[in-house]
């Protein structure tokens, strides 16, 4: 990747990016979608609630019920951002942010489902900072994007909004509130980065960042859970989140993999980044 007049200029081939994000829908319809729902319904059901498995376990249900909560994306820009993504809605949100930052996860939300709102939250900002990175390009504000960019963005975000969806889906079988606003703790840093973003460069790293951040808090967490049907449910979710950085890295012009602060390849996945 380079500059030229503050134009970004891709390095890679658009050929090769579509085929990528392609691959990584396919894959996640044919593979992780399916993880993801069996282990949203093993979880369900571990927590002792075959009433709320049937009610909860259909697609249809997920995406019409609980989805229509979360997974819009608009919803999501009105908690913890600033002007630079939001405007006028968020500053009237605020103080309620402030109000509820000492206390997320919420109080009442123990073990699994305090890592299910966790995880809620992340992909809601990651679904927050695409939207939000998609309007600043259609509005021009980026320069030129390649279409295989903006393809792939709204890929990944489509993808953050069914994860959110799902861990919601366990928080609303077990009458607990689905978690609409963004990680209150990442949220200030996104709004201050993405107020410096001029390009797809600076965009693309962003989102790397967030990328990276979810998951090694998968990778984390993983570890915390108490039932082995919630980390079933983590681990169909985590792998998605590192081919999204893969892709990334390829965009940047950079090795495809996990790297060492010197550009170097790492072997494993580190957890320093977690939330």
């Amino acid at each position: 990747m380079t500059h030229d007049n503050d134009t970004y200029r891709f390095e890679g081939t658009e050929r090769e990016l579509l085929a990528m994000t392609r691959d990584l829908d396919s894959l996640n319809n044919d593979v992780g979608m399916p993880a993801m729902w069996s282990g949203v319904s093993d979880m369900i059901d571990a927590m002792g609630d075959p009433a709320a498995s049937s009610r909860h376990t259909s697609r249809r249900t997920f995406l019409f019920g609980v989805g229509a909560a979360v997974a819009g994306g608009a919803a999501l820009l009105s908690v913890g951002a600033t002007p630079a993504l939001a405007g006028a809605a968020t500053r009237r949100s605020a103080a309620r942010l402030d109000a509820r930052k000492a206390t997320f996860p919420p109080a009442d939300l123990k073990g699994d489902l305090a890592v299910a709102a966790v995880a809620a939250s992340l992909e809601n900002l990651a679904v927050y900072a695409y939207t939000a990175g998609l309007s600043a390009a259609t509005a021009g504000k980026l320069g030129t994007v390649p279409p295989a960019v903006a393809t792939f963005a709204t890929t990944a975000r489509s993808q953050h909004a069914q994860h959110a969806v799902a861990w919601n889906a366990v928080l609303k079988a077990n009458k607990k509130a689905a978690v609409t606003i963004v990680n209150p703790k990442l949220a200030p840093t996104v709004n201050a980065d993405f107020a410096k973003v001029t390009d797809v460069t600076g965009l693309a790293n962003l989102a790397l960042t967030l990328e990276t951040i979810a998951a090694e808090t998968y990778q984390a967490e993983t570890a915390m859970l108490k039932s082995s049907a919630a980390i079933g449910l983590s681990s169909s979710i985590q792998p998605v989140e590192m081919q999204h950085i893969a892709i990334l890295h390829y965009v940047l012009g950079q090795y495809p993999g996990v790297l060492a602060a010197s550009g170097a390849p790492l072997a494993f996945s580190p957890t320093s980044e977690a939330v």
